[in-house]
């Protein structure tokens, strides 16, 4: 309990990453060996350490897995490189295979888990630890250069030169990446002035809280679909209520009535506990009123729904979902599915497993597998339904393009992030 936990945080850059790497060798290090192989060796090591820490700021796009990689593992590998030049045989050089398995594999690959993280450490290894590295004109990208010194002041020195702004690219990364890297450093930034700002209101002019919160429940209560209890049963039974697309149909609206039940509970309790009928306990002023004051999604609203980034896209999405549901119950099954509107995108992809397997006399379920196709369309140019299958939208691409004219994936477009997919046509083949 006494205890001081002392951590040393990776500086932010590649500059900085290497300026504290070298900072932490001595010269006896640099003048370790007299071969001529060393001092690049050495500095490259001290590259792939900074790159590998600081792929972890982009989150998911750098590592799938946010490893603790640390000064051990570049210890190890420089340990084990000083040792495999001092044993190997001049006239063979150096066993390239050696260096990569040790330094991709182990060294900095034996923290790595995750099968496609150990193949982009691998593949750092494989581009920049071969016979090249020693060419003048090599370079780990335009602007970063492999440095030799002779002395630590050099280094130093060469190191400040470096720019103090890295480009995504630098680290094998689209330029997107950073737009998504310096967003949600804002969003993380926002968000802490938002949660310590002071909650009660102060006697200043303008409207209170209280009342900004009570309009909107008021707004909300208006807008929120009827229940769905008395007339869908009737409805699900004329249509067939053993399809196995309805019995998902049926599953989707229990889980939208409960949504709209607790919204629906919820904003009543704060209009009572505002108005003064009822006691508003710490609880559902924290959860409920604090967060829709700030845009935010209660919590226990999002237990039971879908993410969304602020309130109001949610509550918009909930009522479009709401309309899919709706319509698909009393205008018949529609042309179009909006696949990201459903709770449980994998079960409406079982449904048409299933579907198929029914419609095809000899089909077993275990065979059968879903196929699909980008179509051309858009979804308000879809009139008629498939013969078989569904038509889905509302996909999204992340990390590429799509060219729509030859239907197939390219690089993403600078500054666009997201790219909506036409209508795709899903549909199941048996496999035998």
């Amino acid at each position: 309990q006494i205890a001081i936990k002392f951590t040393n945080e990776p500086p932010q850059g590649i500059r900085a990453g290497l300026q504290r790497t070298f900072s932490g060798i001595n010269q006896d290090l640099l003048d370790v060996s007299n071969l001529p192989m060393w001092k690049p060796l050495l500095y490259t090591v001290a590259f792939l350490h900074s790159i590998v820490q600081e792929r972890r700021k982009f989150g998911p796009l750098g590592w799938n897995i946010l490893y603790e990689f640390n000064s051990s593992d570049f210890r190890a590998s420089v340990q084990f490189i000083q040792n495999h030049l001092d044993d190997c045989d001049i006239k063979k050089g150096i066993s390239w295979n050696t260096v990569r398995y040790m330094i991709g594999e182990v060294q900095y690959g034996g923290r790595v888990t995750d099968d496609f993280d150990k193949r982009l450490l691998n593949c750092f290894a494989k581009v920049w630890f071969n016979e090249k590295m020693f060419d003048s004109t090599f370079c780990f990208y335009p602007g970063y250069k492999v440095l030799v010194c002779k002395t630590l002041a050099q280094y130093l020195e060469c190191i400040q030169l470096l720019p103090a702004m890295d480009s995504p690219m630098v680290f094998g990364l689209h330029g997107n990446a950073d737009i998504i890297y310096q967003s949600n450093t804002a969003a993380d930034v926002l968000d802490t002035i938002t949660n310590i700002q002071p909650k009660e209101g102060g006697a200043g002019a303008g409207e209170t809280r209280e009342a900004i919160v009570y309009r909107l429940a008021e707004d909300m209560l208006e807008k929120l679909p009827p229940d769905y209890i008395p007339h869908e049963a009737s409805r699900l039974i004329k249509m067939g209520h053993l399809n196995s697309m309805n019995i998902f149909l049926r599953q989707e609206i229990d889980r939208m009535q409960k949504v709209i039940t607790i919204v629906r509970n919820s904003l009543n309790d704060l209009k009572l506990a505002i108005e003064g009928t009822i006691v508003m306990s710490e609880a559902s002023k924290a959860y409920v009123l604090d967060n829709m004051f700030d845009a935010r999604i209660p919590q226990g609203w999002k237990r039971v729904s879908w993410d969304s980034s602020t309130l109001g896209f949610w509550f918009t999405e909930l009522l479009e979902r709401n309309t899919q549901f709706s319509t698909w119950i009393f205008g018949g099954r529609p042309n179009v599915f909006w696949m990201t509107g459903f709770f449980n995108p994998q079960g409406f992809l079982t449904a048409v497993r299933q579907e198929a397997t029914r419609a095809h006399k000899g089909w077993a379920l275990d065979t059968v597998t879903i196929h699909n196709e980008v179509l051309k369309q858009n979804k308000e140019e879809i009139t008629a339904p498939p013969s078989e299958g569904v038509y889905v939208y509302g996909l999204y691409l992340e990390g590429a393009g799509w060219d729509k004219r030859n239907s197939k994936l390219i690089e993403s477009t600078p500054k666009i992030l997201f790219i909506q997919l036409p209508v795709l046509h899903i549909y199941a083949v048996n496999t035998t």
